[in-house]
């Protein structure tokens, strides 16, 4: 039985898909295979690393029929790459084995029973699908991720709460140093639900979600909550995770609230001045300077060898002197991430966390605690 026949882009594309979850070592084995499972004319493949499970559906031809097996993800995919993406490939059935064709070139490759894999178990209490354009939830995610904790023992920080209530979705992100929030509004009002995706989850959708031109900006995404399990459906792909079990932070009592100072200064120009005195902070101390004084900010770094940066920045500004301090990395991490022009700057003192927002744009907002230098 031939599986698949098709050119090897449209093939890879269908496994890229799903392929990103896999890992690399596994204690199952199977766990590094992809499920194909041919039924009629269309094919379903399944990717799950026991937490997350990612399935699309694409017609790659073949013979029409049903059949079930695994196979290696990674191999079949290094091997397509290695093709020509105008080529036409087929992969079909040989015993326990599968034939890969590609013009003159053969490949076989070993399989394990379908039986095996295993699946995840779909919650029974998903809450009311609601949904967004993919370029939303895209540039949503985009805004907050960098702000998320690697490895915290404060595990709950390891990802992005996703707040639905009403007619908005807000995301948050905080590594306990930096807090990253931003909203969109739903065009359906539901009630609320509260859920933390993992890290690898919310990595994986920054991945799938297209943000392209035209039609596709504004295809839907689905999503569906329950009580330890998250649903997406867009694209053709169906995408199940697990949750994060854990109580977030009350994210509003750390945005600071009553500001008497505000800056509003172009962004690229912060940024690039931020990045010139990156360079002279000292590797384990990535500290910079900031003074506010009327009309002017000046950003100033030093290291350990007794080196200096200072950059100076003409700006609106007509309050009291403010000097504090940032870690350098958290202040470029909000600025690369964002593509408006202007960016806002509220301040209270020399000790007291900033808030930065973007003028334009109310749903966002960033917090950055100071640093003692």
């Amino acid at each position: 039985m031939i599986v698949l026949k098709a050119t090897q882009d449209k093939v890879l594309a269908a496994l890229q898909a799903v392929a990103g979850i896999v890992e690399r070592r596994h204690t199952l084995p199977i766990l590094a295979n992809v499920l194909i499972r041919k039924s009629g004319s269309s094919l379903e493949l399944t990717t799950s690393d026991l937490e997350i499970q990612v399935r699309t559906t694409a017609e790659l031809g073949g013979d029409a029929g049903d059949f079930t097996t695994t196979v290696g993800a990674r191999k079949l995919i290094d091997i397509l790459r290695s093709m020509p993406s105008d080529q036409t490939v087929s992969l079909a059935v040989n015993g326990s084995k599968l034939n890969l064709q590609g013009g003159k070139s053969r490949f076989t490759l070993q399989t394990l029973p379908s039986d095996d894999f295993p699946l995840v178990q779909e919650a029974a209490d998903f809450g009311p699908a609601f949904s967004v354009p993919q370029k939303t939830l895209k540039s949503l995610i985009n805004q907050v991720h960098f702000s998320m904790a690697v490895h915290d023992i404060r595990y709950y920080l390891n990802g992005i709460l996703f707040v639905a209530e009403g007619k908005s979705l807000t995301l948050v992100a905080t590594d306990g140093h930096r807090l990253a929030l931003a909203s969109a509004e739903l065009e359906t009002e539901i009630p609320k639900q509260e859920v933390i995706l993992p890290r690898k989850t919310v990595l994986e959708l920054m991945r799938l979600l297209k943000d392209g031109k035209g039609e596709e900006e504004n295809q839907p995404i689905e999503m569906r909550f329950a009580g330890n399990q998250a649903k997406f459906s867009f694209s053709g792909m169906e995408f199940v995770t697990k949750l994060v079990e854990g109580k977030f932070p009350d994210y509003n009592r750390v945005i600071p609230k009553n500001h008497k100072f505000n800056v509003t200064l172009g962004r690229t120009t912060l940024l690039a001045s931020l990045q010139r005195a990156a360079i002279l902070t000292s590797e384990k101390f990535k500290a910079v300077r900031l003074s506010f004084e009327p009309g002017l900010l000046s950003i100033a770094s030093s290291n350990a060898e007794q080196e200096e940066a200072k950059e100076e920045i003409e700006i609106d500004y007509g309050g009291d002197l403010i000097e504090t301090g940032f870690n350098v990395t958290y202040l470029m991490d909000v600025l690369q991430n964002m593509s408006q022009d202007m960016v806002s700057i509220d301040l209270n003192d020399s000790s007291a966390s900033a808030l930065i927002t973007i003028p334009e744009q109310s749903g966002f907002k960033y917090v950055v605690m100071p640093m003692r230098i």
